[in-house]
């Protein structure tokens, strides 16, 4: 085992997946399991590994919802936390929602007390319980203004209740597409697509495709090198960055 990274002369070296422990900064000389977390090593760029040390820890809040589905934000929370995310759960209340009817989830925050963030992101799954709720709606308004407002599915329809989707393209579960269309005439609303990146906001196809729309959130943060090892790691490999849309505002069209 190496010292701390920033004392080894090596170029390439073993890390593990970051888990906000202090392993994090240790460089191992062979394959195998972090002693410290037990996540896998994985051959790295000191370099790379360093910087990314230390770039700045993004703040994630989920909101989630009674009856939220487990895929749409499971899926995403494991991208962003092997990027070294820090990833907490908001919903209405600090009482314990059900996703799904089988799994209960404690909130650490409610939207009276919720901290800003980098990344807020909605999820389907019930999402009627937050876009017919008025509280909600004027939480997802109100709050701190986000660098990046990601969903989900049926997530999309919290970000167009909160009036977030008029005049982009965006997209959504598969059976919810022409729902989508008539509730928000103001967007163009895509099928076939995995996720739509219009800067600010991304919104990505139904459940699994939740994945995907994290992981290109962590190229664009971190680069493709973070992105791709993160979807090594988790043995996603279905991942095609080119099934998604990324929207170029300066010049009105897609890429």
């Amino acid at each position: 085992m190496f010292p701390a990274f920033s004392q080894t002369k090596a170029k390439t070296a073993y890390f593990c997946e970051p888990c906000g422990n202090e392993c994090d900064r240790i460089a191992f000389n062979k394959p195998g399991k972090c002693p410290h977390c037990g996540m896998a090593l994985s051959l790295q760029s000191v370099a790379t590994h360093e910087k990314n040390m230390n770039l700045k820890r993004l703040k994630v809040l989920f909101y989630l919802q009674n009856g939220v589905e487990v895929l749409d934000f499971a899926g995403p929370m494991e991208v962003f936390s092997y990027a070294g995310f820090d990833v907490a759960v908001v919903s209405k209340t600090k009482d314990p929602i059900v996703a799904q009817g089988v799994l209960k989830i404690i909130p650490q925050y409610s939207i009276d007390d919720a901290p800003p963030a980098d990344i807020l992101a909605f999820f389907g799954g019930a999402a009627g319980n937050a876009t017919n709720d008025p509280a909600v709606i004027k939480w997802v308004q109100n709050a701190p203004k986000p660098e990046y407002y990601f969903s989900v599915c049926t997530g999309a329809f919290i970000l167009g209740k909160a009036g977030m989707l008029d005049n982009l393209t965006v997209t959504t579960f598969h059976e919810s597409i022409e729902e989508l269309r008539k509730a928000f005439p103001k967007a163009k609303v895509l099928s076939n697509v995995r996720f739509v990146d219009n800067g600010k906001i991304i919104t990505t196809a139904g459940i699994s495709a939740g994945i995907d729309g994290a992981l290109h959130l962590v190229e664009k943060v971190r680069g493709r090198d973070v992105a791709v090892q993160i979807a090594k790691y988790m043995e996603y490999d279905k991942w095609v960055p080119a099934q998604g849309l990324v929207v170029d505002k300066q010049i009105g069209t897609a890429k």
